[in-house]
């Protein structure tokens, strides 16, 4: 009886030393996003660029009091997107459907965001209604490394001429010492039917694939960020055939990819943007499987989310429950964008001896 009393006690001891213990450990959050800005274009006609067609470009009057008010639109959500867990807006975010860097150059001087010091990656693209992707970045907690675009060759399957869309964007860097790679996508899109254009994003997932493969083969414990508006669900092959990725965490070995927004789409019904009553997941970010791990002495997934505040709902009409999108009809809505955004936690241990500071 005496040892059982003993050994009662010894346990007691040791789950409250355990309790104590993760009571004391501290975290650091930073927030990595993506955001489709839909067509964040600027008022001068650019004679280089198909830029003619752009909504903002087909309007007759106020231009630029629209531009600014979707300026200021794009800021606002980039703001808040993490800030109630990070406290801050997002470290690093990917963002598409953008015309220039002079329009980023405008939305990260923006009031809301220009205390943030975002810096820029951009490269001009092929696309055919010249909108490309971008990655911004803190300046204080992100340090590029190197950055390179990748052309997708890609035909259409009827006429076989070449379908000029997006690069993917490539981006090593080092999230406050811990180094990372971000993709950030805007595959082709689903123009003339979903089956007619899938193969034109399973040619994007192959291209994606090739750069996780390259960047794996030189280090199999990378930790990589594939992110964007792939126009495709979670469920759709270029995603699950051909990127392989894994709905559950559990299932994801080295080298292979995790989907936290597969169960948000199959289990949860949830969506990022709206077609004809139906909701699709488009914008995902998905993650390699270092990021899974549970060692927290560097940058570890938490948790994915999708940022869709009430103010970025329609609230009445026949879009009812849609995103509050820019443009419509002709015309500027006083919206933000056609998309919700997307991101992820990622959390690292402080190591701070708690008792040296009583």
């Amino acid at each position: 009886m005496k040892l059982l009393k003993s050994l009662l006690i010894l346990l007691t001891l040791f789950c409250v030393s355990n309790v104590s213990a993760q009571k004391d450990k501290r975290f650091e959050i930073h927030t990595v996003a993506f955001y489709n800005l839909e067509n964040l274009f600027d008022t001068i006609n650019d004679p280089l660029k198909y830029d003619e067609a752009s909504p903002i470009m087909e309007m007759n009057a106020n231009r630029s009091e629209v531009y600014k008010k979707k300026i200021k639109n794009m800021a606002r959500v980039v703001a808040n997107i993490g800030a109630d867990k990070a406290n801050n807006s997002p470290a690093v975010i990917g963002v598409c459907e953008i015309e220039n860097r002079d329009v980023l150059e405008d939305l990260v001087n923006d009031p809301l965001l220009l205390a943030k010091d975002y810096g820029i990656i951009h490269f001009d693209g092929p696309d055919k209604r010249s909108i490309d992707v971008a990655l911004l970045f803190q300046k204080a907690l992100f340090r590029p490394i190197s950055s390179s675009s990748h052309e997708l060759l890609i035909y259409d399957d009827v006429t076989r001429k070449r379908v000029y869309t997006r690069d993917q964007l490539l981006v090593k860097g080092e999230l406050e010492g811990d180094i990372i790679h971000i993709l950030v996508n805007h595959w082709p899109s689903r123009s003339g039917g979903e089956a007619r254009s899938r193969s034109k994003r399973v040619g994007a997932a192959k291209l994606n694939k090739r750069i996780i493969d390259s960047i794996q083969s030189i280090d199999p414990y990378a930790k990589i960020f594939t992110m964007g508006d792939l126009n495709d669900d979670p469920t759709n092959e270029s995603v699950k055939k051909v990127l392989k990725a894994e709905k559950e965490a559990k299932d994801v070995g080295l080298k292979g990819l995790y989907n936290p927004y597969e169960k948000m789409f199959t289990d949860k019904g949830w969506g990022t943007t709206a077609y004809r009553d139906a909701l699709s997941l488009f914008d995902q970010i998905i993650i390699s499987q270092p990021l899974l791990e549970e060692d927290y002495s560097s940058f570890r997934f938490w948790k994915a989310g999708i940022y869709n505040p009430a103010y970025m709902f329609n609230k009445r009409g026949r879009y009812k429950g849609y995103p509050f999108r820019s443009f419509a009809d002709g015309g500027f809505t006083g919206g933000f964008s056609d998309h919700f955004p997307v991101y992820v936690y990622l959390i690292r241990e402080v190591t701070k001896d708690v008792k040296s500071k009583k």
